[in-house]
């Protein structure tokens, strides 16, 4: 008799809307669109892996064979084949939202797989950006059409890469160290450098990777990180009620721009143009769209950690 896994044991006596609601990051830095619809599906599937023992790392690596794929039937011009892409796409965002609720349901949770995760969404519009400049290639359009495909794909990694950074923030802020995945790269260096190229090398190269995509994160929010700073030396992580609600009430309108550049807003409108078979608009949107909106982004969430660093550093106003 096969026996079960100990984390579906823990499940299945949990409340169905209670872990539910454990399986979702925060309310606040949830989208709509997720809350209705992935998250939804993303918990019928974390409980199925969890029963048969599927670990969330691997359900990532399942997500990105469906999101490769989505991206490779988007080159061709039939709408058939591009709505099976389509329906791909959602799955393998659907086993996106799924690979972290298991791991938050099963408390599986790695700094690896939160690496995993992001290389994931690359992986996924990688190969839709070049699918779409090889149809559009096959259209009559140039060779120079990569030149915008590769701008608007650096456009949606900084996109991604500070929408995930300030949601982290906020988690921080609202449910402290242990609720949030909010790194460092002082912590990153320091375990990089305690890793040893010849007895961990695929692990130091991921994680040399990922430092390098945290500081390019710090070196766009430098107000922030100077509350960060501010914060640990004060509170120790610790931080005082007070600060928590005067922060999140803040920084919470923040959130709905975070998501607007993430998942849900350029699929959609990615749609939109396969339909009307103007599949250059994605690149043009990327750029001249969701750009604009991560610039003020940076701007808000820059004045909102001013308006704190003052607060903490000047007037003293928050009390342990």
């Amino acid at each position: 008799m096969q026996q079960q896994n100990p984390s579906y044991n823990n499940l299945n006596n949990t409340p169905e809307e209670t872990a539910f609601e454990q399986s979702l990051k925060s309310n606040d830095t949830e989208e709509r669109i997720d809350i209705w619809f992935y998250r939804p599906i993303g918990f019928q599937i974390a409980k199925l892996c969890a029963k048969i023992g599927i670990t969330p790392n691997a359900v990532t690596i399942i997500s990105i064979f469906f999101g490769v794929a989505a991206g490779i039937l988007f080159y061709y011009q039939d709408i058939q084949l591009n709505i099976i892409g389509m329906l791909l796409l959602v799955f393998a965002n659907s086993l996106d939202s799924a690979d972290g609720q298991l791991a938050r349901m099963t408390d599986n949770k790695s700094r690896f797989g939160r690496i995993l995760d992001g290389f994931a969404g690359d992986f996924w519009f990688a190969s839709i950006h070049i699918a779409l400049s090889l149809r559009l290639m096959d259209q009559g359009w140039s060779a120079w059409i990569w030149v915008p495909a590769i701008l608007a794909g650096v456009s949606h990694m900084l996109q991604s890469a500070m929408a995930d950074y300030y949601r982290n923030v906020h988690l921080y802020f609202i449910k402290g160290k242990t609720g949030s995945e909010l790194d460092n790269t002082t912590d990153l260096k320091a375990d990089v450098d305690n890793m040893s190229w010849k007895k961990e090398p695929f692990k130091k190269f991921v994680l040399n990777g990922y430092l390098g995509y945290t500081r390019n994160q710090e070196k766009l929010s430098p107000k922030l990180q100077q509350l960060l700073k501010l914060v640990k030396e004060n509170y120790a992580h610790n931080l005082p009620k007070s600060l928590i609600v005067d922060f999140r009430a803040m920084n919470r309108p923040l959130m709905k721009y975070t998501n607007i550049v993430q998942f849900n807003t350029r699929v959609l409108f990615l749609f939109l143009w396969i339909f009307i078979d103007q599949v250059w608009i994605y690149f043009a949107f990327d750029m001249f769209v969701l750009n604009p909106i991560l610039i003020y982004m940076i701007k808000r969430q820059e004045k909102v950690s001013a308006h704190f660093v003052d607060q903490i550093k000047n007037n003293n106003s928050y009390g342990e």
